[in-house]
């Protein structure tokens, strides 16, 4: 999405990458033959590279047929490239499996997406006219609680996006307690149910009432009801270890308000830091398959995958409606995909699949300042 929907906001800027090459054809998946019928996706990877991007990896399943690509590079020192299998830091993808997990609770009758905030966090929502008795779960999972989002904080930003800051507290633990208070020591944005913002203090929340339902945490539970389920091998909710697994790339930013100066390696950090609201990582395959899976309706009842469904407006995301962790993205071709995007320190990722569930591309770039993440998903999902 042009709105980045995660920690880390980025505008596009046209930054030379030296090492930069065209995008190649990865062997598929499933062995099903590649790159037919993908050259305007190519072409769109390509230009994401030379307006700036490191390195991009995709990865679409249509069918049974898997197609992968790579563009540009996965380090800028040794000049390695980026692989299909990949793995990166998905940020805000995250949302959706929180959202999927306290759906499969409702389902459950365990909750009800009707409940309170406070009835589930007693206080924990509370001062400076922040009010958790006001604020339903719903409103948690599609933006509408009016809380305010802990990463917009000055000090917050200080301290975890500029370099002096962040080169300083990269390895700092955060817990989920300690977000909420950044978020509630400003007033909310608009009374509960009456705008909509995004906010990832929302599902740092919905992180806690998953362990407060369940008594484990929001990882435990996300492994045991969808990673596992699904055979994700490449997913995983690291909690605070700062390490990516390999395969991967280097990921880089450039700790600035300018998307201009130096860049930086920022692979590692901890990513309590994230929480339940981007704290995962995951590969594209994974993440086409879950997404896929969830559009099938394996992951939810009719009821429940209907509700995830239901959408508000997102003013702050063109073309585009926000369900429950969920986002409906009409393209410019009139065809509608389904998912979510994210971004976290050196990594900008999105992963969309159709309506039927049929269509997925997942991809990401190592870079959190520059590229278009759209021109991607057209080129995919409506070529020429």
């Amino acid at each position: 999405m042009s709105v980045r929907t995660g920690l880390v906001g980025v505008t596009a800027v046209a930054v030379a990458v030296a090492l930069a090459g065209p995008a190649v054809a990865a062997p598929a998946g499933d062995g099903h033959g590649t790159g037919d019928g993908h050259d305007a996706t190519r072409r769109a990877m390509d230009a994401a590279v030379r307006d700036g991007v490191p390195g991009v990896t995709a990865t679409v399943r249509d069918g049974r047929r898997t197609w992968s690509a790579v563009s540009g590079t996965g380090d800028l020192e040794t000049g390695a490239p980026r692989s299909a299998d990949d793995h990166y830091r998905v940020g805000s993808i995250t949302k959706t499996f929180v959202a999927t997990v306290l759906l499969q609770l409702e389902a459950e009758g365990r909750l009800s997406l009707d409940d309170t905030v406070d009835a589930w966090l007693p206080g924990v929502v509370s001062g400076n006219g922040n009010d958790g008795r006001a604020i339903s779960l719903r409103r948690l999972l599609n933006h509408t609680s009016g809380i305010h989002n802990y990463t917009e904080d000055d000090g917050f930003a200080r301290t975890y996006f500029l370099k002096d800051g962040f080169l300083q507290h990269r390895y700092d633990t955060k817990t989920p307690a300690e977000l909420v208070a950044v978020a509630t020591a400003h007033a909310p944005d608009f009374a509960p149910g009456t705008d909509w913002h995004y906010s990832n203090t929302n599902y740092v929340l919905a992180g806690m009432v998953i362990k407060k339902v369940t008594g484990h945490s929001y990882a435990t539970e996300i492994r045991r009801r969808i990673i596992e389920p699904l055979g994700l091998h490449a997913t995983l909710v690291p909690g605070t270890n700062p390490k990516v697994p390999k395969p991967s790339s280097r990921a880089y930013g450039k700790l600035s308000r300018s998307d201009t100066g130096p860049t930086y390696d920022v692979t590692e950090l901890n990513p309590s830091l994230a929480s339940a609201s981007g704290e995962m990582i995951a590969d594209s395959a994974d993440l086409d398959r879950f997404y896929s899976a969830l559009l099938r309706g394996r992951l939810l009842p009719p009821e429940q995958l209907a509700e995830m469904q239901t959408t508000v407006e997102a003013g702050e995301i063109p073309n585009a409606k926000y369900g429950l962790g969920l986002i409906d993205r009409e393209l410019s071709c009139g065809v509608h995909v389904w998912g979510h995007g994210g971004g976290i320190h050196g990594s900008t990722s999105e992963a969309v699949t159709t309506a039927d569930g049929r269509h997925s591309l997942a991809l990401n770039f190592n870079g959190d300042w520059s590229g278009d993440s759209d021109a991607v998903l057209e080129a995919e999902f409506c070529p020429e």
